[in-house]
């Protein structure tokens, strides 16, 4: 059987002759269309696909012709399909990606919000002398002894005015991780 008798078969739906022109040009097409694909296991895919098509398609096989140049041009358009569905793909992973990125910007800035709000409220619920050397040690970054010093009062007595703004911060954010994770940096010695 040569190439025309094959395709001419093939139109009838021969499977046999399916099998000659699979088994005649199924290794040079993997061969051409991994020139573009540089994948192996994607360019049989792409190449099996085509052959699919050519069955699918056998009616309108021109029996005076090879089907070398149809088979070529159906693997390259698949070939072309291929990269225009990954490019969709990668598009939309990527929007899907971007979205999902800035919801969570938005959730956490939000979040970081209203914890500010609390840490604030928090803050101005403390006694004032406590609120005063919270502020002058956490804000300002004068140091306990300095504090002591400025303020005329014991180095233990800062220390314990500051244990007291830990505790009744910590208690205000206990039911939250967020005290293991911004408290207890945020408030570093």
């Amino acid at each position: 059987m040569n190439e025309l008798e094959a395709t001419e078969r093939v139109k009838e739906g021969d499977e046999n002759a399916f099998k000659y022109i699979f088994n005649l040009y199924y290794d040079r097409l993997v061969a051409y269309i991994c020139t573009y694909t540089h994948d192996k296991m994607n360019s049989e895919d792409i190449v099996q696909q085509s052959f699919i098509d050519l069955w699918n398609n056998k009616e309108k096989l021109d029996i005076n012709k090879s089907p070398r140049n149809y088979l070529y041009s159906i693997a390259y358009n698949r070939f072309i399909d291929s990269i225009n569905k990954d490019k969709k793909q990668n598009n939309l992973l990527d929007l899907v990606y971007e979205n999902a990125l800035r919801d969570r910007i938005d959730q956490d800035n939000e979040a970081l919000e209203d914890r500010v709000k609390k840490m604030n409220l928090i803050i101005e619920s403390l006694p004032p002398k406590c609120r005063q050397i919270l502020e002058m040690n956490k804000i300002k970054g004068i140091k306990y002894q300095e504090i002591a010093e400025i303020k005329g009062i014991s180095i233990k007595t800062v220390e314990s005015q500051m244990s007291i703004a830990f505790k009744k911060i910590r208690k205000g954010f206990e039911k939250e991780n967020f005290h293991l994770f911004f408290i207890d940096l945020f408030f570093k010695r």
